[in-house]
């Protein structure tokens, strides 16, 4: 059963699960949601700290990145949180090249790059997800 809160991805990590089935699960659950305030919903609960600096902070830029890309008209304020943010930049990506880390530093959504994290231009696309529009840079 997959996880209906990022709350709830985030205590199963902690149980155990692999963090990627586990946010996976709940990206596909937070999709399949009926309604705008349902996936609100899936997100506003605060997940536990875990000790882990990039999963705390990874899991801030989640819910920001989802609540504005789905046009949920507001994030929830735990999300702004110091310890969501890392003091080192985190590059995603196994492959550490120049060329690898500067496409990262200028792809990433800035619901991410805030915290210090680099990822992909998408880094919750998902097969069944929603087709989104590319927007500008920030």
């Amino acid at each position: 059963m997959r996880p209906n809160t990022l709350a709830e991805a985030v205590t199963r990590i902690q149980a155990g699960e692999p963090r990627e089935v586990a946010l996976a699960e709940f990206v596909d659950s937070f999709d399949l949601a009926a309604s705008d305030s349902d996936r609100y919903a899936a997100i506003e609960q605060e997940p536990d700290l875990t000790g882990d600096v990039r999963l705390d902070a990874l899991v801030g830029g989640i819910a920001e990145y989802l609540a504005k890309q789905r046009r949920l008209g507001r994030v929830p304020p735990w999300t702004g949180g110091a310890l969501r943010r890392l003091a080192e930049p985190w590059f995603t990506t196994s492959s550490t090249s120049p060329a690898m880390r500067e496409y990262l530093t200028f792809a990433s959504p800035g619901e991410f790059s805030s915290r210090n994290i680099f990822t992909e231009e998408q880094p919750l696309r998902r097969a069944r997800g929603p087709a989104l529009p590319r927007t500008p840079a920030e």
